[in-house]
């Protein structure tokens, strides 16, 4: 049977009720959160976690998973990730004879014509749960929920922990987290606000990053300037310019000649629609080829970071971002 998230999120005792569940689509975010819920609504059964790859190389293992009682007799919650229709002729049975213990599915995006995602949506007493992309109404809603108990929470307060997160659950799980131990008393006040939030410090590397993969070199010579790189984070500030150009790889591969503003607005995960202007300015100076290249640049650069202690970083990183931004121009 099919459940949509939303109702789900609103009343999370329903995954009591059911043997079985797939989490499937492209919100990671969300399908952690399910995850959590279940296991919160489970404290009493044993926990096991497996991928699908090494069921399918030992299909032995999920046999013996519900067919032995634990060592304490409790029943088990059994999680699998990363789970294709490879697994499904595997897991039809099973499913079928489940008594006691749970097996939860935890997939990417499925589509129409899907075993596994048809026999969890026919079922009577399996459930399938669409893990759709985000919006901002929604990122607004969790925030303004999770709290509702902080004293000055405002619109701006909200939009800055949107600003920071943008629609990626995962990001905003960490932000809450560390509101929720930093402002004890619930009292928000301001700068401490987007001091914790780190947004100074992300606004800048954002725009030097935008600049050098949009070719702007008076910008980005000028921030390089003026911007401050902890060089703990090279790593980190590397995989957000890697993340950004394989972005833009995969939407230069799928537009092939359609508009690509178009391209943009269809794009899931969406982009946020700050961004929108930026991603656009930036397409127009990329081709794959370039991209590949510089991407190649970025990963011999990690592997130098990581295995060579005596480098200077910030200079070498430097050093790539005006490389990015050179090739972002043509000859």
């Amino acid at each position: 049977m099919i459940i949509k998230s939303y109702i789900l999120e609103n009343d999370p005792k329903k995954t009591i009720k059911s043997k079985s569940i797939l989490f499937y689509g492209v919100n990671i975010g969300l399908k952690k959160y399910f995850k959590g819920i279940i296991k919160e609504y489970n404290k009493q059964d044993l926990v096991k976690n497996f991928n699908q790859e090494e069921l399918i190389s030992n299909k032995s293992i999920l046999y013996n998973e519900i067919d032995n009682p634990s060592l304490f007799n409790e029943d088990k919650c059994i999680f699998i990730e990363g789970a294709t229709d490879k697994i499904f002729s595997y897991l039809e049975p099973i499913i079928e004879e489940l008594k006691n213990n749970k097996v939860i599915i935890l997939a990417d995006a499925l589509d129409k014509r899907s075993k596994l995602r048809n026999y969890y949506e026919k079922s009577k007493t399996a459930i399938a749960v669409a893990c759709y992309e985000d919006n901002e109404i929604t990122i607004k809603k969790i925030i303004t929920n999770k709290l509702k108990d902080f004293r000055g929470l405002s619109t701006e307060n909200i939009n800055l922990i949107l600003d920071s997160c943008g629609l990626d659950r995962v990001k905003l799980e960490n932000e809450l987290s560390k509101i929720n131990t930093f402002f004890i008393n619930k009292s928000i006040e301001k700068d401490k606000w987007e001091s914790l939030l780190n947004l100074k410090s992300n606004d800048d590397f954002n725009s030097l990053k935008d600049a050098a993969i949009a070719g702007d070199k008076r910008k980005t010579n000028k921030l390089l300037s003026n911007t401050i790189l902890d060089s703990e984070k090279n790593i980190l500030y590397l995989n957000i310019v890697t993340q950004r150009l394989n972005k833009l790889y995969e939407i230069i591969d799928s537009s092939k000649n359609t508009n690509i503003e178009s391209e943009l607005t269809n794009l899931k995960p969406p982009i946020f629609w700050k961004d929108k202007p930026v991603f656009i300015s930036q397409i127009r100076k990329w081709n794959k080829k370039k991209i590949n290249a510089v991407l190649n640049q970025c990963y011999n650069l990690e592997i130098s970071i990581k295995t060579n202690s005596v480098i200077n970083k910030n200079i070498l990183f430097k050093k790539l971002l005006l490389d990015i931004c050179e090739q972002a121009n043509p000859l």
